[in-house]
């Protein structure tokens, strides 16, 4: 599989997902996608290779040891690292490829956002009609 930033300066290679796909509610990943939640997959480092613009990487230690890495150009949150640990923590969102493998769990469920309900509203397989 394949991912890349906004802009297309950053691109990466996954060769498999090392857990299952969850959606992180915490604060501090709606805070740093903007988002209600981030999607999120452990990938061994062994399985994850820069292909291009590695050096537009900056990073952001949101937590004690843990190191948000986005692009420079655009701002694309790709991954984040924990010092110490033998995988990254991939952000689904920015794959161009899909992974076959739909989410398994909700995470920081007690940090949702209160005004997060996709239950029963309409969906637009496009833009909503009329705008």
């Amino acid at each position: 599989m394949k991912g890349s930033c906004l802009c297309g300066a950053i691109e990466y290679a996954v060769d498999q997902l090392d857990a299952a796909i969850g959606h992180c509610h915490c604060r501090t990943c709606r805070k740093a996608h903007s988002a209600a939640f981030a999607s999120t997959a452990r990938v061994n480092q062994e399985h994850f290779h820069w292909i291009k613009g590695k050096e537009k990487l900056s990073s952001f230690e949101s937590s004690p040891g843990k190191l948000r890495q986005f692009c420079s150009v655009c701002g694309s949150h790709l991954v984040a690292v924990r010092l110490g640990q033998p995988y990254v923590i991939l952000r689904v969102g920015s794959l161009d490829d899909d992974p076959g493998v739909k989410p398994q769990y909700h995470i920081w469920t007690s940090h949702h956002a209160p005004w997060l309900d996709y239950e029963g509203l309409p969906e637009h397989a496009e833009w909503q009609p009329g705008r």
